[in-house]
């Protein structure tokens, strides 16, 4: 009976064993093939920097503190981090600036519909950028996988550009529409995805506060995480 156990035991750490080589060899395969991808082909440089600035105003490193939010318009956290941001910039006021980028989660069916959408509100009416995020917040369930399953993509641009006609322009609509067979909007959002990559961004919302990843565990930041981060680097400022 002993000798059945321990042969059972050994069989069960090789078994264990070819586990780890097996992923392993998995790892070192996927970084050669990162590697070879990395020195066929340069990531297409954008003519400006990715993100869609809060504000009329550009920030300005050293001048003010700089969030960058990476944001998918139809995950809930996005949503629920939005708020509580929203009010301490409206509490800073031109001490914080902020950068939204779209980063469409690939388990969202529709996260790269809606994030392509905020481009093509961002070339048709930069003001209307962050009002569109706002109406997919708003309306964020409607576009969720369950309750689209059944319908094309094309009924979704459809309806997701009509919704962006709200604060686009109610003559917006066709040319919406347009911006979805553009290759720069599509080339945008991709790009927009790649540099959150870049970046080490694994899910959303990742927020990094003056170039420096912020360390969320739990809950998204509400409005006093936002002051006891930023209190002490406007006072450094001052």
């Amino acid at each position: 009976m002993k000798d059945r156990e321990s042969g059972m035991k050994e069989d069960r750490i090789k078994q264990k064993a070819t586990t780890m080589v097996d992923v392993l060899l998995l790892v070192l395969l996927s970084l050669l093939c990162c590697g070879l991808e990395r020195a066929a082909a340069q990531v297409p440089i954008p003519p400006r920097i990715d993100g869609f600035v809060y504000g009329a105003d550009p920030p300005v490193w050293g001048k003010s503190v700089v969030v960058e939010a990476f944001f998918d318009p139809v995950c809930p956290d996005s949503r629920d981090s939005w708020p509580p941001l929203k009010k301490a910039l409206r509490h800073y006021s031109h001490r914080l600036s902020l950068v939204v980028h779209t980063f469409a989660l690939p388990y969202h069916s529709n996260a790269f519909i809606a994030s392509r959408a905020l481009h093509i509100a961002n070339r048709l009416n930069s003001s209307s950028t962050y009002p569109l995020l706002e109406l997919f917040f708003k309306f964020q369930e409607k576009y969720y996988n369950r309750p689209t399953y059944n319908l094309t993509r094309a009924s979704i641009v459809d309806d997701i550009s009509r919704l962006a006609t709200k604060v686009v322009g109610k003559d917006s609509l066709s040319s919406f529409l347009s911006g979805f067979n553009a290759t720069e909007t599509d080339s945008a959002t991709r790009i927009s995805f790649k540099y959150g990559c870049s970046r080490a961004v694994t899910g959303t919302p990742f927020f990094f506060v003056n170039g420096i990843p912020l360390a969320v565990s739990g809950p998204v930041p509400d409005y006093k995480a936002w002051r006891d981060i930023i209190d002490p680097l406007v006072a450094k400022q001052s």
